[in-house]
């Protein structure tokens, strides 16, 4: 097939601009090939390079005791001692979500599973951060529907609890849904396989399902923004099936039992091309690449259609050839492609050859750790205006219109679709606060966590970066688990745009001002930039997902209320309603500052919750809706009503942070009180559980009825 001429239109459309064309041409001193250029356009995009984000990226703490990997590879890895280690990582699919709703989600799911399972670990769990348009918007219920079947059909089949998450809607979403997908595996400490080739003259391994042309440019249409033509971009999103991953996971697994695998990557983003060149470029070595021999499940495909294709269930591995029959043996017991199509070279180079026929030959090294790198104006967020007055509301009607909104209605809709008991190692599933998977033939359990208030962030880009972080704490602490360490999926509108690139640079400092003080270091990431339409961006999202660790089970702090359990308050309450949830569901004001996030508290008072569980029945951190919220949720939650001796606003309805309610017997809050004195701990009683009404002060409403709004809302929304 003749390949197109080099236009300055063709140029465009594969996201190069003027300037790094120029730089294309400087580095192989001619014009390149269809292919080539189609590489290039691969490995230099956003989604692929990070070129607008690696110089705040490196300002993050990624290092500690605990981190074993931290960014670079496929997941980050910690030890979580005896000889074990989680690996983790969160990745976004959102561009193709938006197009394919059901497809974008399912193989953003598949995506993540195989960063896990690509270094070596068994996934254990997983976790889904969901964000779409205002309800009434014409695309909203499709995208919901679609989104949350994709996550289940590819999930359930594969085999992996869904063990939390979270859902949220907003006109800013409109034209740019969100969808960031968690997984976490377990592995031997001393078995983690990486990605960087070794050996000169080593074969180069295609693994799996077979390449067709589906996600042919993804990574570049996730690298720009949408308009009118969006439909135009369907071919560009990937088909997932679950069952071919499920036996390549096994197949994997068992393949670097054999010892056979030098280095193993991941096919995801630009597929071939950038899986060859990352294994390459870190092994400081060349590949050369024999197209003839790729598998493929459609005919005539072209040079550029292979190396650019995103089909799923995918993975490149460098062999020791000694072993290649053993290795072979094992793909095809497991009925999945096995074949040689290249290997390393000495040389930096890139060359890819099909039918003996030269199609690309460049300077690897030029195409990975020499992409460019932009130092993007940033305009820092201007300080928000004082919160004018907030009227006085009736409390229970505030509660009402906070549990009928499907931002803090029940998910039961949602995560009912997962499976969240496969493997039958769930102690904690979706519902309220983080859930935890015991890990199995052990006594130990880690805790998962997602969460972001991006209307804080918008606000006040350093202060929201912290409080995500900090709620991520939070959640880890209130189910008893030590916090370890964080991934983040970071998600904005146009970095060209300085107020755009300002958000994010102030959600970094905050983000790694806060994991710092937490000790919960980044050991994993993406970035998802130009999540804007016809020129409208979404609110920043940068999104965190933390993981925490319970040596033994009864150290695990349940959410079983009990009639006449005294309700504890820990943390200082100022009543800030600035950019609360109350003031946005209510009052349909979204104004004033987010609430300063004190790291010193928060690591103070998350440390106090986890020394004392024994005193403690059950607990919540306090976030949205605040004191109201939390504890409508810890007496929904098991059945049993709430009163509350405050009535005012600000007290019930405020979101100061590092604060958690807790439920307990009499005498044990006595206890509780007292070691709070000692520790310096702020913590008064608030109220007390029993009956079957929530109360605030002198009014009231049947838990039933409200439970029955909180149950309803999400469903009547979107179903």
């Amino acid at each position: 097939m003749t390949e197109p001429a080099i236009t300055p239109d063709l140029i465009a459309s594969h996201g190069l601009s003027v300037d790094e064309y120029q730089r294309l041409l400087e580095i192989i001193g001619r014009e390149p090939t269809f292919t080539e250029l189609g590489i290039f356009s691969a490995m230099w995009n956003e989604h692929c390079s990070y070129k607008s984000s690696k110089k705040w990226l490196r300002t993050l703490p990624t290092d500690g005791p605990q981190v074993i990997c931290g960014p670079g590879e496929n997941a980050g890895v910690v030890d979580i001692g005896d000889g074990q280690a989680v690996v983790f990582k969160m990745e976004s699919h959102n561009h193709p979500s938006y197009i394919e709703p059901y497809q974008g989600a399912a193989t953003g799911v598949g995506g993540i599973l195989r960063d896990v399972f690509t270094m070596g670990a068994r996934p254990i769990a997983s976790m889904n951060s969901l964000s779409f348009g205002e309800p009434s918007h014409h695309k909203t219920r499709q995208l919901v529907n679609g989104v949350v079947a994709g996550v289940g059909g590819y999930g359930n089949c594969f085999g992996v609890p869904c063990v939390g998450g979270e859902v949220r809607f907003d006109p800013a979403y409109n034209g740019n849904c969100l969808v960031n997908a968690f997984a976490a595996g377990l592995a031997d400490a001393d078995k983690i396989f990486y990605s960087a080739a070794s050996g000169v003259g080593m074969p180069v391994v295609y693994l799996g399902a077979k390449t067709g042309r589906d996600g042919v440019g993804g990574a570049t249409m996730a690298s720009a923004e949408f308009d009118d033509t969006i439909e135009d971009k369907r071919p560009t999103v990937q088909v997932g099936d679950p069952f071919t991953e499920k036996r390549l996971m096994e197949a994997t697994l068992e393949l670097m039992a054999t010892g056979a695998v030098i280095s193993i990557q991941d096919m995801g983003a630009a597929g071939l091309t950038c899986s060859a060149v990352e294994m390459g470029d870190k092994g400081k070595l060349g590949i050369r690449l024999h197209l003839e021999n790729v598998p493929v499940r459609e005919t005539h495909m072209t040079a550029y259609e292979m190396m650019l294709s995103e089909s799923q269930e995918r993975m490149l591995m460098v062999l020791r050839p000694e072993l290649e029959a053993e290795a072979k043996a094992v793909f095809d017991k497991w009925d999945l492609d096995f074949a040689i199509v290249g290997e390393t070279i000495p040389e930096d180079r890139f060359h890819i050859v099909y039918n003996g026929e030269t199609m690309a030959d460049l300077p690897l090294s030029k195409l990975a750790s020499s992409a460019p790198e932009y130092d993007r104006p940033w305009v820092e967020t201007p300080a928000a205006a004082p919160l004018a007055d907030v009227p006085g509301i009736d409390p229970i009607d505030g509660l009402r219109a906070l549990l009928a909104s499907p931002n803090y209605a029940g998910k039961q809709w949602v995560y009912e679709q997962y499976d969240t008991m496969v493997m039958a190692d769930s102690a904690r599933t979706p519902g309220l606060g983080a859930g935890i998977v015991r890990i199995h033939g052990t006594d130990k359990s880690l805790a998962f966590t997602s969460d972001v208030t991006p209307r804080y962030v918008k606000a006040n880009p350093v202060e929201g970066g912290k409080q995500a972080v900090a709620e991520s704490y939070r959640n880890l602490c209130a189910v008893g688990a030590k916090p370890l360490a964080t991934t983040d999926n970071l998600n904005f509108g146009n970095p060209e745009k300085p107020e755009i690139m300002g958000q994010f640079v102030g959600a970094i400092k905050g983000i790694g001002e806060a994991v710092a003080a937490l000790d919960m270091p980044i050991v994993s990431g993406n970035v998802s930039l130009y999540n804007e339409t016809d020129g409208k961006g979404i609110l920043p999202t940068p999104t965190i997902g933390a993981v925490g660790i319970l040596y033994h089970s009864d150290e695990i702090i349940g959410c079983d209320v009990r009639d006449g359990h005294v309700a504890l308050l820990i943390g200082e309450t100022t009543g800030h309603l600035g950019q609360s949830a109350l003031l946005s569901e209510v009052f349909g004001r979204i104004e004033g500052d987010a609430p300063h996030v004190d790291l010193e508290a928060e690591a103070k008072h998350g440390q106090f919750i986890r020394d004392n569980r024994d005193l403690i029945t059950a607990c919540t951190d306090l976030s949205d809706g605040g004191l109201a919220l939390a504890a409508f949720e810890l007496a929904e939650k098991t059945g049993v009503g709430v009163t509350l001796d405050a009535s005012d606003t600000p007290t019930l309805f405020g979101e100061d942070q590092a604060r958690y309610l807790v439920a307990c017997n009499f005498d044990k809050a006595e206890a509780l009180m007292t070691a709070a004195g000692q520790a310096g701990v702020p913590v008064i009683s608030v109220g007390k559980f029993g009956g079957d009404q929530v109360r605030f002060g002198s009014v009231s409403a049947p838990l039933a009825d409200l439970a029955q709004v909180f149950r309803t809302s999400f469903a009547a929304a979107v179903a």
